[in-house]
């Protein structure tokens, strides 16, 4: 009888791991050039098309009164030829992107054509080129910019800081929201509309952070840059039985420096900000480490009176701000008023100084 077996060949399974992890790397490498490719050459082909329609519309090839129809039919011929991406809408919107970004080419590769979708209807330019720093600075995904832009995540910077310096526009408009002192993490209002709270509806504090908590990735984008989340209800001893608690703490990595949130389900008042900065000197004292910047407080309250917050916040070493919050989008019309209202107000403050 035959004991001979034949044996499966030994084989080290570190060499296997090897190999995969060096092939990998190369997949993944090139997956990310060849979508950066494609991306590139899309976004480079609609610029191109949205150009030949404009030229032809100034030279008079397409007069207004049948324009629809030569996108129509063009719509027509060039999707059974090529297929999807060439409707009547595409076209329009293609003609339009061309419009807005013919005096500055948009920076393919960097944005998908569905981000460029959302920003050419942004009328106008700073607030758009905003936009688009931002999303590529933050990484937007096409749904996180269409929410900023929703929520008027530029007209809220705008106003949490433009009275002081209005300057903050043009910088906003060249380089984004960059984040370099405290006062550049705070929004007014911040929006918390993806929680589904109506308007209407009262809140009490425990409810608002359990609901905030649910929606921690949204909440964490509404914050902004460089916020990651700690925990919540953080319990602070003193005396070694008088607790407090902290509603939520977050690490800022950017200003390297801990970001504790009170929620109040009130207007402000002045004994919250005595509470918030008993809690920045404890965290100060017991919890940064030598390498972390100091403490930073936001009271996030149901609404604010800004005579009142001079007088409570002012002279107070400690880094305390407070910002509102509401749970729908900002009125649209109204925001975008104030802002134009005070660009008018500093232009005309410019050409006094001129003349």
């Amino acid at each position: 009888m035959n004991t001979n077996k034949t044996e499966k060949p030994m084989f080290d399974e570190k060499i296997v791991d090897g190999l995969f992890n060096q092939i990998e790397k190369i997949i993944v490498e090139n997956k990310t050039k060849m979508t950066y490719q494609i991306n590139h050459t899309l976004v480079n082909t609609y610029f191109t098309i949205g150009k030949i329609i404009v030229e032809n519309e100034q030279n008079g090839n397409i007069r207004a009164e049948y324009g629809k129809d030569v996108l129509k039919n063009l719509s027509k011929k060039l999707t059974n030829k090529y297929g999807t991406g060439f409707s009547r809408s595409g076209l329009q919107n293609m003609r339009l992107f061309y419009i807005r970004y013919k005096n500055c080419h948009p920076l393919a590769g960097k944005l998908s054509w569905s981000h460029y979708c959302y920003l050419i209807y942004i009328e106008d330019d700073r607030e758009r080129n905003f936009y688009e720093k931002e999303c590529i600075n933050s990484g937007w995904s096409k749904r996180e910019l269409k929410r900023q832009i929703d929520s008027l995540l530029f007209q809220r910077l705008l106003l949490s800081n433009g009275r002081k310096n209005i300057e903050k526009v043009y910088e906003l408009s060249k380089k984004g929201n960059e984040i370099s002192s405290p006062s550049d993490i705070l929004k007014e209002p911040y929006v918390f509309e993806f929680l589904g709270i109506k308007e209407e509806k009262p809140v009490r504090e425990s409810e608002l952070e359990k609901n905030l908590l649910h929606h921690l990735s949204s909440f964490l984008l509404e914050l902004g840059k460089g916020f990651m989340y700690v925990g919540h209800q953080m319990r602070i001893t003193l005396d070694n039985n008088t607790h407090y608690y902290v509603d939520l703490v977050f690490y800022n990595k950017i200003l390297r420096s801990y970001v504790l949130i009170d929620l109040k389900s009130e207007k402000m008042k002045p004994e919250y900000v005595g509470q918030m900065n008993m809690y920045i000197n404890y965290y100060n004292s017991e919890v940064k480490d030598e390498f972390d910047q100091e403490t930073i407080g936001i009271i996030l309250c149901a609404g604010k009176k800004d005579v009142t917050m001079e007088y409570v916040l002012g002279g107070l070493s400690n880094k305390v701000f407070a910002s509102t919050y509401t749970y729908y989008i900002p009125n649209r019309e109204e925001l975008i008023n104030e802002v134009e209202r005070i660009l008018s107000e500093h232009l005309f403050n410019q050409d006094n100084l001129t003349d």
